[in-house]
């Protein structure tokens, strides 16, 4: 009797457990897909790069075959797993969102680039969100801790042994010459990839009291101040703060945390005015060489937005797209026409999805998290999510100086998916998983 029950329950149990291998195999494949690429230590000769491709790849087929194929995998976990639950992994709003960013193709420039670069995008954040439903979302951070654990390791032992892990003479900006960029195109890149690595192991840290997890977390610090990325070294101490707040502040956590980094932003800005006379910050404001050139690009985004409020000028259409970037006409240098970005990503999605899609792209990224955030008291929730939370903070006030909104794979833009899904998840949680296929995590 004993042996029929065991031989009853033996066949599910394998079948779970190909399953969870299976999803943990594509989310894997996905997740170094996006935070090592298929060309780490790219070259950095712009003038050596097929049109289309800003360093990371984006023109490149063998890369849209690859996301397919983990798409596809995690799809079948997915799908054996609980075929009645794929619907319910995407976030509603980001579901509109990405709807209406196809749509955007009706009247774009170049609607086939915008169609190619929206269905990437689609696959892109499916996989992010399947792949959280399919494993859970413990499961899923844990993977993305030990990728980003591994990743940090190559990244020091490249400095000695890559030459090109290291900005080199020649560059376009001189200031980048000597600035640590580790396996990634740009170092700014590399500096919000370890600030978020940081993150997610300074509080696994605090829960756990292990030595590895400090060390990454103190790893991740010093290999982001070698970066000399800017925005990333001044918004981490801020996202531990929001982090902190959120851990410590359980009850009454909206209030306290919205007025928490309100003051930082605030106290930022105090002493910001304080150091500067008002000439100064005109200055600052209206100087297009400011802020590497940033300001150059804002300045042509607003003008566009006065012409085209509304519809935008389509997904995708900002950047590698020569001559029809919405950019082309409002800017008279020509560094700033061949910009991969444009260092403001609410500036970014208001120009090429629209007024329309701008509203629907707050909703889906801060307001909808926010609520759900709000609702997160229980401690073991609270344990979980508090990394979570000083990332998904780091990365709204990120995108106020760089563009990581619906930027294809980039890295901050995949991590913020996956805290989203993570929310998504809360809300749906995905039935028992199996156990068996363990990793030693961090």
């Amino acid at each position: 009797m004993s042996t029929a029950t065991e031989t009853i329950w033996a066949a599910p149990r394998a079948r779970t457990s190909e399953r969870s291998l299976l999803a943990e195999i594509g989310f894997a494949a996905f997740l170094l897909l996006t935070f090592v690429g298929l060309h780490p230590f790219a070259i950095r000769n712009q003038s050596l790069l097929p049109l289309g491709d800003s360093g990371m790849g984006t023109g490149d087929m063998l890369r849209q075959i690859t996301y397919l194929g983990a798409f596809t995998l995690i799809f079948v976990a997915t799908l054996q797993r609980d075929a009645t639950r794929l619907l319910a992994t995407l976030p509603p709003l980001l579901a509109i969102l990405l709807l209406w960013c196809l749509m955007t193709s009706l009247w774009a420039a170049q609607p086939d680039v915008t169609m190619r670069r929206a269905g990437l995008e689609i696959v892109i954040v499916l996989s992010a969100t399947m792949g959280v439903q399919a494993l859970g979302a413990e499961r899923a951070f844990a993977i993305l801790r030990v990728i980003l654990g591994a990743i940090l390791i190559v990244n020091f032992i490249s400095i000695w042994a890559v030459p090109q892990a290291v900005h080199l003479p020649g560059e376009a900006d001189p200031a980048l010459v000597g600035n640590w960029r580790g396996l990634y195109f740009h170092k700014n890149i590399t500096g919000a990839v370890c600030a978020i690595t940081a993150l997610l192991f300074l509080f696994r840290a605090l829960e756990t009291r292990k030595l590895v997890p400090w060390l990454v977390f103190f790893g991740a610090v010093f290999f982001t101040a070698m970066t000399r990325s800017k925005t990333s070294l001044g918004l981490l101490p801020i996202a531990i703060f929001a982090g902190l707040l959120f851990r410590y502040t359980r009850r009454h956590s909206l209030t306290r945390w919205i007025l928490g980094t309100a003051s930082v932003l605030v106290l930022s800005l105090a002493v910001f005015a304080a150091l500067a006379d008002s000439n100064t910050i005109i200055r600052f404001l209206t100087d297009p060489q400011e802020l590497t050139g940033r300001v150059a690009i804002w300045q042509g985004e607003l003008a566009f937005l006065r012409d085209h409020p509304l519809q935008g000028s389509g997904f995708g259409s900002f950047a590698d797209t020569g001559k029809v970037s919405p950019l082309y006409n409002y800017v008279a240098d020509k560094w700033v026409q061949g910009e991969a970005h444009g260092h403001n990503a609410y500036l970014q999605l208001a120009v090429t999805i629209g007024g329309i899609g701008f509203i629907l792209a707050m909703l889906a990224f801060i307001v909808r998290p926010l609520v759900v955030f709000r609702g997160i008291e229980k401690p073991t929730e609270v344990r979980f999510y508090v990394p979570l939370f000083a990332t998904f903070a780091f990365i709204v006030l990120h995108n106020f100086v760089e563009s990581d909104y619906l930027e294809g794979d980039g890295p901050a833009w995949v991590a913020f998916v996956l805290v989203l899904a993570a929310l998504r998840a809360r809300e749906n949680p995905p039935p028992q998983l199996a156990q068996t296929m363990q990793w030693a995590v961090p």
